[in-house]
């Protein structure tokens, strides 16, 4: 089973820092002076933004078919097929050799 995280996907993105950073610089600039400067939010923002809100809305687990499987243990009906889980792990080690190798 493979876990679409889109957190991994922005590696190298300290959300936290780049706020702070920015509010820092906007401190210094505004320092004695009008502020008669107008800000823009740069493409990667916007993505950042867009990002954010995908990951807040996204369940991160479907509760009904956990309690479906939990269930299914308690009362022993619970079946493991294991060529699914070898299929499964042989995807996994593939995925992982061939992300060493990039």
């Amino acid at each position: 089973m493979k876990i679409n995280d889109l957190i991994k996907k922005t590696v190298g993105l300290d959300i936290e820092k780049l706020g702070t950073n920015t509010a820092k610089k906007a401190e210094k600039s505004d320092a004695g002076t009008q502020p008669t400067e107008s800000v823009t939010l740069s493409p990667l923002a916007a993505q950042l933004k867009s990002l954010e809100a995908n990951v807040a809305s996204t369940e991160v687990f479907d509760a009904a078919k956990v309690d479906a499987i939990k269930s299914a243990i308690s009362s022993g009906k619970f079946t493991v097929d294991s060529e699914k889980v070898a299929d499964g792990l042989i995807e996994t080690v593939k995925d992982l050799l061939n992300t060493q190798k990039s």
